[in-house]
């Protein structure tokens, strides 16, 4: 207390709570879903990066908000939608607006060559990964087990519960993506050594190109990403949601040491993660691999693209077909089309 002018004078000290700093877990950040769009699939120790949005990482096949773009292929001209979500998400990560983004499609690995569920990289590693990704994502999981150290030193038992609550729901999401993710898998008749060439056109004015085997191309465009999940599976993910609403609803009982430590391991986990999803150059799904080639090429209109690519393909089919170019009316049927004289044929 301070005296002034013959008076007392309380200095009233701060008193800081954070009793509800559990709730920084419900936050709907998407880090952990980007995570596993990029990666394509889950690793076992994805247990360790604790961040907000733990419950929603099955909500990874909506990134795309809702887009299924048109595509054409430029050396058959037939025109079709990519129906894969990851996909289209990563695709909308690298297009820019005015520019055609070139990217190439190759093999990860096939699929009787998938690592087995105790090998390191199931363990650790993702395939995609470059140094900054690696680097931040090791320091991520680092950053858990020193949090869980000095927990445990402190003998804060309810913070230390906190956390392996959290954990076990991570751990129940990461089995059921995993299983979602080598689930049956349907891509189209195989056309093995046949080569393909794909223009798809993004919202926003944003066009990619992807080339590779066809077969590649099938696997990453067409048919389900993740496959739906099952009675027992949705039980596990709905209980995993419960365990993150119950860990926060826990927190006021730490003490404050816990309680800070809990929230410098929830927003640190999340930048890192965020870092690692941005140094993320790659898609990989399926054992397959996509990754931008080359810089992007800007055009000053859509026709111009068009113009390009037909003199390119010798063929405009597929741009007749996307409404890309119109071509002169057909004296027979009064259409831009290539009709056949039908009597002559006959």
């Amino acid at each position: 207390m301070i005296r002034e002018s013959g008076s007392l004078l309380h200095v009233k000290t701060p008193n800081i709570s954070l009793d509800a700093a559990g709730l920084v877990a419900l936050a709907d950040l998407t880090t952990i879903q980007q995570r596993t769009a990029l990666t394509g699939d889950a690793v076992l120790c994805d247990i360790f990066v604790i961040c907000p949005g733990i419950h929603a990482q099955k909500g990874s096949v909506s990134l795309n908000g809702g887009e299924y773009p048109a595509c054409a292929a430029l050396t058959s001209g037939y025109v079709f939608r990519i129906e894969n979500p990851a996909t289209v998400y990563y695709l909308q990560q690298v297009g820019r607006t005015g520019f055609l983004t070139t990217l190439e499609v190759g093999r990860l690995f096939s699929e009787g060559e998938r690592p087995p569920f105790w090998s390191l990289s199931t363990m650790f590693s993702h395939y995609n990964t470059t140094v900054t990704s690696t680097l931040a994502y090791a320091t991520a999981v680092i950053w858990s087990i020193t949090v869980i150290v000095l927990v445990g030193a402190a003998r804060d038992w309810w913070a230390l519960g906190m956390i392996f609550l959290l954990m076990l729901s991570r751990l129940g999401n990461v089995l059921i993506i995993r299983r979602r993710a080598r689930g049956e898998k349907w891509s189209g008749a195989s056309e093995e050594g046949e080569q393909g060439d794909l223009l798809v056109l993004l919202s926003q004015d944003r066009w990619i190109r992807m080339k590779g085997a066809v077969d590649d191309l099938k696997k990453c465009t067409s048919g389900q990403w993740l496959r739906d999940e099952s009675n027992a599976e949705s039980w596990i993910t709905a209980l995993a949601t419960l365990l993150v609403y119950l860990a926060a609803a826990l927190t006021s009982n730490a003490e404050l040491f816990g309680q800070i430590l809990i929230l410098c391991l929830l927003i640190g986990n999340a930048g890192l993660l965020a870092i690692a999803n941005f140094a993320t150059k790659e898609l990989q799904m399926h054992g397959i691999k996509i990754k931008v080639l080359g810089e992007p090429v800007k055009y000053r209109r859509r026709r111009d693209l068009a113009d390009a690519l037909v003199e390119e393909t010798k063929r405009d089919d597929w741009a007749v077909r996307m409404g890309m170019i119109v071509k002169d009316k057909c004296p027979k049927c009064s259409n831009g089309c290539d009709c056949v004289d039908t009597a002559a044929v006959m």
